[in-house]
């Protein structure tokens, strides 16, 4: 029994739960990867390679076994600090207590002060409802519409055109559904997105191709701005601004009047341009995979399987299933244009306003959502959406505990008197803080991927690893918030040139035959340099203040010297003391935790002002210090336990990126 509930735990909390794509290769396909019955060397000579890579397990060493003891000691310690501080007998209780909510766990209160989580918090009773509703009218109108065509059905002779109907039914139910919950969440204001979304959609279809990128890019940018200064465009605001010189103040009261009663009809989000920054990065997405769609030489799923086929030599049996068009790999499914009949305006708005995802994603390309359409992704089983909703309502329930017991939100936004902490409860209460606004994106995102799961559609997972299992700068932010940084990857990091200057060529090396430069050092310049232009347009886009571009600016700057480092001290140089080189990573990953923490709290939490107040208490002072070098070391062996974590999945033929 204690076997089973351990290999079920094992299950639940496995990467290829949370998403097949950590466990499987993008360029395999999920079910070639499950049917594939030659012998292990054979089978997969990529995982086999990347296992032999990895160092002899530490686990059981003396080393660790220390490092247990530590963490058996520490991590009681850190939350007990920050309970502490939560009671009623402290001092400050009485400035925060207006902040708290009655809660369900007796004798304890909720913090339920975050606006951004308690709008999530205090609807999820209804979003329970939906996510129950809309599988179920799915299913409801495929069983009747499945019907109604089951001749035409039977009639079909290609897995294309079975395709091409399942596409076309859940499509127009999707296009169905958006436009009623469009109207039920923003009321009057669906009009202004639907505005929104029609010149968006005329900027890719009716302008010269050459003119699309740039229009799109200055459309997109242009609305986000005119978003958040114009507050979403009340109709009030619009009537007064072009009725100011109108004859008479009768009638100009009484357009008044009449715009403000329309403004009442809001609908469930009266706020509609607050989530809208989620639709601006589909709106991009649509647009650029049409205008590359126009460079494709095919647009079948077999025929480009068959061009690039020609370059490879795999088996024959390896062939016909690559052939198979029902089971593209995630990369296949994201490269591979939609056919041009697919960029239509019904499609558009179908993925544009597609109602799981809709509100804050994942974000997933149109050329994703038309393939995922056409065929259900091999993905998708019963039993993995059973263990990822339960993995949800686990999470959910982590996060209720935490509200109840622990007050770090409502302690920071009622602007305490720093020097009324210790530099323990004042870096716990730093600490703790992260990690409630990384639940706060956590949840939500795995609640609307978990509804599009339920409705026959695999986004990736946003969050892969918890926020205390990081280490590096670069690697967090291909693992926080990671279908964004995946769309940064396609849409805007590559474009602009990567990390490499593989591509780059200067008319000085055209004219005298020279190589372009290549210098690592180079490389790394040009990688920071796009980083720092990232980093600018996702501040920008979460929100238009200065305090976020100095969260961008900030993040820029602190992968600085991982970038350094790692051109200091090469793995290559060190093959011979790995132990080592284990340590000096380990010097180098906390001063990278530090960092991220003072980037994140900048950005998300306290700003500069704050940070500022927070760190001359904490380092003002002797104990202070004492604490800072103490928890130094701390953090060290934190780090060394996530080093095995990534040697561990090593092991098992898995290599993350993150």
């Amino acid at each position: 029994m204690i076997l089973s509930l351990l290999s079920w735990f094992r299950r639940l909390y496995s990467l290829d739960t949370l998403d097949t794509r950590f466990t499987v290769p993008a360029n395999v396909p999920v079910k070639l990867a499950a049917e594939d019955t030659r012998s292990g060397s054979a089978k997969d000579a990529r995982s086999n390679a990347v296992a032999n890579s990895a160092s002899p397990s530490r686990w059981g060493t003396l080393e660790y076994y220390v490092y247990y003891l530590i963490f058996l000691v520490a991590v009681p310690l850190m939350f007990k600090t920050v309970v502490d501080v939560s009671q009623e007998s402290h001092p400050t209780y009485s400035t925060y207590s207006h902040l708290l909510s009655p809660g369900w766990i007796p004798g304890r209160k909720v913090d339920n002060s975050d606006a951004q989580y308690s709008g999530f918090r205090d609807n999820i009773p209804y979003l329970l409802v939906l996510l129950v509703a809309h599988p179920s009218l799915r299913r409801i109108y495929e069983y009747f519409t499945r019907a109604s065509n089951a001749s035409a059905t039977n009639n079909a002779t290609s897995i294309a055109a079975a395709g091409d109907a399942r596409a076309a039914r859940r499509i127009r139910f999707d296009y169905c559904f958006a436009l009623v919950f469009i109207i039920a969440l923003h009321g009057i204001s669906a009009i202004k997105v639907l505005i929104i979304l029609y010149l968006n959609y005329k900027i890719a279809k009716c302008l010269p191709r050459k003119y699309v990128p740039v229009a799109t890019w200055s459309f997109s940018i242009g609305t986000l701005f005119a978003n958040e200064f114009c507050g979403g465009y009340p109709l009030a605001r619009v009537i007064g601004f072009w009725t100011a010189a109108a004859d008479g103040p009768g009638q100009k009261s009484a357009l008044m009047e009449w715009a403000k009663h329309l403004d009442s009809y809001g609908g469930l989000m009266p706020r509609w341009e607050v989530l809208f920054k989620i639709t601006i990065l589909r709106l991009i997405s649509f647009n650029m995979d049409y205008y590359w769609s126009l460079d494709s030489p095919g647009s079948s799923p077999i025929e480009v399987s068959l061009v690039n086929m020609r370059n490879t030599t795999p088996s024959d049996d390896h062939k016909k299933k690559q052939l198979d068009p029902t089971s593209l790999s995630e990369r296949d499914r994201v490269k591979i244009p939609a056919e041009q009949s697919a960029f239509n305006g019904r499609n558009y708005l179908a993925y544009i306003l597609y109602s799981p995802l809709y509100l804050t994603g994942p974000i997933v390309t149109f050329n994703d959502y038309i393939s995922q359409q056409r065929y259900a992704p091999q993905s998708l089983t019963k039993t993995r959406t059973i263990l990822y909703g339960t993995r949800f309502f686990l999470t959910l329930l982590s996060m209720e505990l935490i509200l109840h017991f622990i007050y770090a939100v409502a302690i920071i936004n009622a602007s305490p008197d720093w020097s009324l902490y210790t530099p323990a409860q004042l870096s716990m209460l730093a600490f703790f803080n992260l990690h409630i606004v990384w639940l706060k994106l956590l949840i939500p995102w795995r609640f609307f991927r978990l509804w599009a799961l339920l409705d026959g559609i695999d986004p990736p997972e946003n969050m892969v690893r918890c926020v205390s299992n990081n280490y590096s700068a670069f690697a967090f932010w291909r693992g926080w918030h990671r279908s964004l940084n995946r769309w940064v990857v396609r849409y805007l990091y590559v474009p602009l040139g990567g990390g490499s200057n593989r591509s780059a060529t200067t008319p000085a090396a055209s004219t005298s035959g020279t190589k372009p430069a290549s210098s690592p050092l180079y490389a790394k310049a040009r990688q920071i340099f796009n980083f720092l232009a990232v980093f600018t347009f996702i501040a920008l886009w979460h929100d238009i203040n200065l305090r976020l571009l100095m969260w961008g600016w900030l993040i820029t700057l602190f992968v600085l010297p991982e970038a350094i480092g790692t051109l200091l001290f090469p793995p290559s140089r060190w093959r011979s003391r790995p132990n080592a080189y284990r340590v000096i990573c380990g010097i180098g990953a906390v001063g990278n935790v530090l960092m991220m923490m003072i980037a994140n709290l900048v950005g998300f939490v306290l700003g500069l002002d704050g940070i500022k107040g927070l760190l001359s208490e904490l380092l003002g002072s002797y104990a202070g210090l004492v604490y800072l070098v103490s928890a130094c070391c701390a953090l060290f062996v934190g780090v060394q336990v996530m080093f095995e974590i990534r040697e561990e999945e090593l092991r098992a033929g898995i290599r993350m990126k993150c």
